[in-house]
């Protein structure tokens, strides 16, 4: 089993994605075909980021398995707080559970961006 990944990015914020392929393709290859299905794609893409769609393109078209959220079994939020510690709701219910309340020291970050939209009046 053969792994990739694609980064997407701007500044200091960062998207990436995981695929794995059973057959090997050379590095070189493998940037020349995400190339090609980049420039096929950049412009009339449907998903979040530019990053999926190219790999949905390499699932359909190279035999690529795309490792997106929707594939996922089980994800566990890990902290070194035992009370922060919690299997994650993969269904995305928005039911009335609260999440685990943060306790200790826990070790999360954040990222901030600020928006300004062109068209707006800075007065």
């Amino acid at each position: 089993m053969h792994f990739y990944e694609l980064h997407e990015g701007e500044d200091d914020i960062f998207f990436d994605v995981l695929l794995f392929r059973e057959e090997d393709m050379d590095a070189e290859e493998f940037f020349g075909v995400v190339q090609s299905i980049r420039r096929e794609v950049q412009d009339v893409f449907e998903t979040d980021t530019l990053v999926e769609a190219i790999a949905q393109e390499l699932e359909r078209q190279y035999g690529f398995v795309f490792i997106s959220d929707d594939r996922l079994t089980a994800a566990v939020n890990v902290s070194k707080v035992d009370a922060d510690n919690f299997l994650a709701d993969l269904d995305g219910d928005e039911s009335d559970d609260e999440p685990p309340p943060v306790t200790g020291d826990a070790d999360y970050r954040s990222v901030y961006a600020e928006f300004e939209p062109p068209d707006a009046d800075p007065n």
